[in-house]
């Protein structure tokens, strides 16, 4: 289970760019929302930890259970639909005294896990209808269930890491052309209809943001969170206001984003570091993807590069969403900016992901 390795195998760089990204995070934290840094610091130590303790694991030793996983992050989005906490007018979180766990921030590791396996187990017939049917019906049973939660930002995020795996896999470039050729006009077909409100999976409160972001004068009250957040951003302007800072037209300290410390916490970082600091953080999240493709092509097998694969786009997917939602180009999804937003589940999740990361890393012949 536990393998030995010299410290000259150790990536360093990728360490130091997770522990940069979390601490930025902190703070940013504690800027937005004093009241949650405590716990963000205690997520950050204990999620490091986590994540040096499961380098030492030999990944391959995860191959065992498989199945088993995959059974038992059914099992968990079965039982959240069932007894689930309910907030909001979603039903995906366990709530244990003063401890609240959502299950799909789990599930997305052990799909991960479990796709890694499935695609390496018939590598050299990944671009047959049988595994690729059988791909679909694996990954379409977890994405059903959490969209029935609802939650459509994992359940969008979890498609398109399985796409990337799928890809990185084997799939043949013929396929892909036509899926695009078939998804693209969907794309707007869909989106007519939720227009219209005639696509049956979107609930109201869906709706509403798409409606919010696409006419933002005639939906002002759905529309304010990222109109405002767009309004912290500019304010920024090269340097910011400063980290903390008490400006009295400071949008943060106007309190006119709700919890900035959450999904919104990319407007401050913005605000307050201004340009010079967003573009330090989205570089620090490219240099993450790069340093994670060329962990995956030099990992000494296809299911370490596979679970590299599905990592760190899982990583950089959920960046790229976040801010994207934060800068109005998409509609809001609800979805957090990973290392920064609040959320001690997330957190150990992401660097519990980084963990394995290092261990398919530490066995190969990477600096």
């Amino acid at each position: 289970m536990f393998k030995q390795y010299k410290l000259k195998n150790y990536k360093f760089i990728l360490i130091a760019m997770v522990v940069i990204l979390n601490t930025i995070g902190v703070a940013l934290v504690g800027s937005a929302s004093p009241g949650d840094q405590k716990k963000q610091i205690i997520g950050m130590v204990s999620g490091i930890i986590i994540m040096l303790l499961v380098s030492y694991i030999d990944y391959n030793f995860i191959l065992r259970f498989s199945w088993l996983i995959y059974l038992g992050a059914i099992g968990l989005l079965g039982l959240v639909i069932v007894a689930g906490e309910q907030s909001k007018g979603a039903q995906r979180w366990f709530k244990i005294g003063g401890f609240q766990f959502q299950p799909s921030e789990l599930v997305k590791i052990l799909m991960i896990l479990f796709l890694a396996y499935y695609f390496m187990r018939h590598e050299e017939k990944i671009n047959s209808p049988r595994v690729l049917f059988g791909s679909f019906v694996l990954i379409g049973i977890p994405l059903a269930l959490i969209l029935a939660q609802p939650n459509l930002s994992t359940t969008i995020v979890l498609a398109l890491v399985f796409a990337a795996m799928l890809f990185a896999a084997g799939l043949s470039y013929k396929i892909v052309v036509g899926v695009l050729a078939v998804c693209v006009p969907t794309f707007f077909i869909v989106l007519t209809l939720i227009i219209q409100d005639k696509f049956p999976f979107i609930h109201s409160y869906q709706l509403g943001r798409i409606m919010g972001w696409l006419y933002p004068d005639k939906y002002p009250d759905i529309a304010y969170q990222q109109q405002n957040s767009i309004m912290a951003i500019g304010s920024g302007l090269l340097w910011g206001k400063g980290l903390g800072n008490t400006d009295p037209t400071s949008v943060k300290n106007g309190k006119f984003i709700l919890e900035p410390q959450n999904d919104f916490i990319f407007s401050i970082l913005c605000e307050e570091l201004g340009f010079i600091g967003a573009a330090l953080v989205v570089a620090l999240f490219l240099l993450l993807l790069l340093r994670g493709m060329s962990i995956a092509v030099r990992a000494r097998d296809k299911f370490g590069a596979l679970l590299v694969v599905g990592f760190v786009v899982q990583v950089t997917l959920q960046a790229i969403l976040n801010m994207a939602v934060v800068t109005n180009t998409i509609p809001n999804t609800g979805i957090s900016l990973p290392f920064f937003s609040s959320g001690g589940t997330s957190l150990l999740m992401l660097l519990g992901e980084m963990g394995i990361v290092l261990s398919v890393s530490r066995q190969t012949d990477m600096v």
